[in-house]
């Protein structure tokens, strides 16, 4: 049991730094610990209870760029796929969902990393960011990874870093409150999840923090390569998890 309680707390200082820069990710990085030894459900209300502890602590402090008119559509999406997630849950195998995720990672990440010119969407507008936003949802409920594709989107769309940050960060805390919420009505948070939320929260101050200052200083350039490196860093990860289960 320890070793449990150790790898639990592990994940989430390093899942915390990680959210503290980016705005997102606690939840992949998370996984990315907790997948080899945790019951996949529990991981998920783990994640899902990280991400929103650590949205909710740098809420107050990074409001730069915030846009209510931009943030609106994605929201929208989100709140239609959220239940869909929590839907899919309990009959979803869970190894499939991280390779297939893992490998959309691994595969448009590095592609995207080393174009020099990263060419821009101009199309899609509001439809595509409600687009996003429901497969954002739909991936909150499943497991807390709220942020991953449209994250995505908003780096192809070209958006500003503080423009993105407070887009993506806004937009997790709203998926991960009807998320955590929902887990709670149906029964996806059980007795065994108490002591470790109680790891988590405390675990993951500090990082989160350090890592929300760590951000203010970061370049647009180096912003979008952290980004993209820890999707594909997150993304390997998830199938080095997933695929030796699968074979």
């Amino acid at each position: 049991m320890f070793e449990i309680y150790l790898l639990t707390a592990v994940g989430a200082v390093v899942a915390g730094f990680v959210q503290g820069i980016s705005g997102f990710a606690f939840g992949l990085v998370a996984m990315s610990f907790w997948a080899w030894s945790l019951d996949p459900k529990l991981a998920a209300c783990l994640a899902v209870f990280g991400a929103l502890t650590g949205q909710l602590l740098v809420a107050v402090t990074m409001r730069r760029g915030f846009n209510l008119k931009l943030l609106l559509p994605f929201v929208l999406g989100g709140l239609a796929g959220v239940p869909i997630g929590v839907a899919i849950l309990p009959h979803l195998e869970m190894n499939w969902f991280k390779a297939a995720l893992g490998a959309l990672l691994v595969v448009w990440c590095p592609s995207m990393l080393l174009a020099r010119n990263l060419p821009k969407i101009t199309f899609g507008g509001r439809l595509g960011d409600a687009i996003a936003g429901l497969t954002g949802g739909v991936l909150s409920g499943v497991g807390g990874f709220a942020g991953t594709l449209p994250t995505l989107w908003c780096t192809l769309r070209g958006f500003e870093k503080d423009t993105q940050r407070a887009v993506i960060q806004n937009f997790n805390l709203a998926m991960l409150v009807v998320t955590m919420g929902a887990y709670l009505a149906t029964g996806v948070v059980t007795r065994a999840a108490i002591p470790l939320f109680a790891i988590v929260g405390p675990a993951m101050l500090i990082p989160t923090f350090l890592g929300a200052r760590l951000y203010i200083g970061l370049s647009e350039a180096r912003f979008r390569q952290i980004v993209l490196s820890l999707l594909t860093a997150s993304g390997i990860a998830l199938l080095a998890s997933s695929v030796p289960k699968l074979l």
